[in-house]
């Protein structure tokens, strides 16, 4: 079988080696009788567990190579803890490791800054989830949550809120083959008397070219501040037609009244 090459910090993926147990249990063995060398060859051995680790975070945004070398630091730190006498696998061992490294790194650095206070309560809200998920089979609610640890509710609500990670107003939640729709489409209009997304008056006066339908659309978007969602179900077509109709109504009044 072809292995297809694919480049990630120099390294040319399909050429990495792949360690068999005793290969890994005899470089191990070898690392803690004090051969560097060993540490090096245990690094470049488990460098596609490093690249199948990162593909889990392929969603955040973030550079590939940033993330391969995150990962290489917490593949190290595995390999320098890691005892054999535990009889268990390496890589049941380096995975989490691995994870928790690349983990820390996108919290640290998150556009939104967070207090550590804060992390840490939502941490430690996060390991008492798991565990009274684990004592009773259900997931319990935050108010649970904070009965076990102590803490009034509101402060573990907060401190889990804040470490969720941000999402674009214009990121696409739907996608129907045409135009998309996105999270700031399902948001009402909550404007303020001082600031208008468009001047009434000329936004207005182009309404008159438009057909009754599209009218009435912008209409209840940007008069009546209600979503596509909410004009969908009022008029009785889907959310992805009321998306292509507002797209092109603006269009349409932007080239009649820009000309």
């Amino acid at each position: 079988m072809t292995r297809h090459k694919v480049e990630i910090c120099g390294v040319d993926t399909s050429k990495l080696p792949v360690l068999k147990n005793k290969e890994m249990r005899d470089l191990f063995q070898r690392l803690q009788s004090g051969e560097l060398e060993a540490r090096e060859q245990l690094v470049n051995g488990n460098l596609r567990l490093v690249l199948s680790v990162i593909q889990r975070f392929n969603n955040r945004g973030e550079y590939g190579d940033d993330l391969f070398q995150v990962g290489c630091i917490g593949l190290m730190k595995s390999i320098d803890n890691f005892d054999l006498s535990h009889n268990v696998k390496f890589s049941t061992y380096a995975v989490p490791m691995i994870i928790g490294e690349i983990r820390r790194y996108l919290r640290d650095n998150n556009p939104i800054r967070v207090s550590r206070s804060l992390r840490d309560t939502a941490y430690k809200a996060l390991q008492m989830r798991e565990k009274l998920i684990s004592e009773t089979n259900k997931d319990p609610a935050p108010h649970e949550i904070a009965e076990k640890m102590g803490v009034p509710h509101e402060d573990i609500v907060f401190a889990m809120d804040a470490i969720q990670d941000p999402v674009s107003l214009f990121e696409p939640i739907y996608n129907d083959g045409g135009d998309p729709i996105f999270v700031v489409d399902q948001l009402k209009d909550e404007r303020e008397k001082d600031s208008v997304w468009l001047d009434e008056l000329s936004l207005r006066e182009g309404m008159k070219r438009l057909n009754d339908r599209e009218s009435m659309i912008l209409t209840k978007r940007f008069f009546q501040g209600k979503t596509q969602m909410e004009v969908a179900d009022e008029i009785g077509i889907s959310q992805a037609q009321v998306s292509r109709l507002e797209k092109a109504a603006i269009k349409e009044m932007n080239s009649s009244m820009f000309q």
